[in-house]
């Protein structure tokens, strides 16, 4: 066929709804169980409250719920299966690519678990929630009490009088630690980097500057980098209130793990019972490797979202687009491309919606 979507995420829906659009052949496949993509694995206490923003799918609103401390992994995967139906997209799942591989003749084959597809072309939206990233520190093996990662957080309540260290200046470390510090005895955040805060406005000016720093990295062949840590956060009522209380008081990164807590080089010692890594994610491109995409630099040049080296491979939600907006446009932008050199063999180039009902019905 023309195209095949590999992940029906953000990213990988926009994108098969351009392809339908401009009448490509073309077959998504998802590895997770239902419909949502990494939404549908978020903790319960992610809800409309504090997630930062949800951006509808191309030619389909998306409606926020009046109770704002709905959690996000109902609603949204609710959202994304409608809009599978509603538009056709007859998304095959689960479904595990192995590898992608390069054909004589010029075309891909991509390798399932359930069998093989040959495609002119690829739009990869695997995203990053499928590969988290544990930094190894001396003496981790040794740690006595409990270790996850922000894929495996469930909410606060398990700490409950726990003494908690959070490592990780993202995002999601910033909301466990402002939730696990509600229950526990005592709460610690270890950062890398000091964090940078702003009370400013987020206008638009900002965030095509933010966006094109990262662009540049990606075009130039390095590893992407989160667009927050080129923005910093903003300075809300909540941050604000938390740093009065103490619990944004950041400690620099540990130098080992201890059986009962962390430590530094000059002496300082935290005791521990848990280690909630927020350390994020790296992106899930292993079954790529047989095409040899990535550079000396450890990444892939990317031009948009044309893989420079091989205009048969498209990443969308990578690098700058790998946030709900700017994985909207890279949908787009992938399929533009595509049709700069390859000729869409399906006679449909019409997107044809169902009514939400009617698509639950079947």
């Amino acid at each position: 066929m023309d195209v095949v979507v590999i992940g029906a995420g953000q990213a990988g829906l926009s994108a098969a709804y351009h392809l339908r659009r401009n009448g490509y052949d073309f077959q998504v496949v998802d590895h997770s169980p239902e419909p949502g993509g990494a939404w549908q694995f978020r903790w319960p206490t992610l809800t409309f409250e504090t997630v930062h923003g949800i951006h509808r799918l191309p030619g389909s609103p998306f409606t926020q719920p009046e109770d704002v401390t709905t959690p996000v992994a109902e609603e949204v995967p609710r959202y994304f299966g409608d809009y599978e139906q509603r538009f056709e997209l007859d998304v095959a799942r689960p479904v595990h690519v192995a590898a992608v591989r390069s054909l004589p003749d010029g075309s891909l084959r991509v390798e399932t678990d359930r069998g093989t597809i040959t495609a002119k072309a690829i739009i990869n939206a695997t995203g990053t929630w499928d590969k988290p990233f544990w930094p190894y520190y001396r003496g981790r093996e040794t740690f006595a009490g409990r270790q996850l990662h922000t894929a495996d957080y469930r909410g606060p309540d398990e700490f409950a009088g726990l003494d908690v260290v959070v490592v990780g200046g993202g995002a999601s470390g910033m909301q466990h630690l402002l939730e696990i510090a509600e229950v526990a005895r005592s709460t610690h955040w270890v950062t890398r980097r000091e964090p940078v805060f702003f009370d400013h406005p987020f206008d638009p000016d900002w965030g095509r500057r933010v966006v094109a720093a990262v662009d540049e990295r990606v075009r130039a062949g390095l590893p992407p980098e989160s667009v927050i840590k080129a923005t910093g956060y903003r300075l809300t009522p909540e941050l604000r209130a938390a740093s009065d209380a103490g619990v944004l008081d950041r400690l620099p990164m540990f130098d080992r793990i201890t059986p009962d807590g962390v430590a530094w080089d000059d002496g300082r010692f935290v005791a521990a019972d848990a280690i909630v890594w927020a350390t994020g994610f790296r992106a899930a491109l292993d079954h790529l490797a047989p095409l040899r995409l990535r550079n000396n630099g450890g990444g892939i040049t990317v031009d948009g979202t044309r893989v420079v080296s091989d205009r048969r491979v498209h990443l969308v939600g990578y690098g700058p687009s790998a946030s709900t907006v700017g994985a909207n446009r890279a949908g787009g932008e992938a399929v533009r491309e595509l049709r700069g050199w390859l000729r869409p063999t399906g006679t449909d180039h019409r997107v044809r919606p169902r009514s939400t009902a009617s698509a639950r019905s079947n």
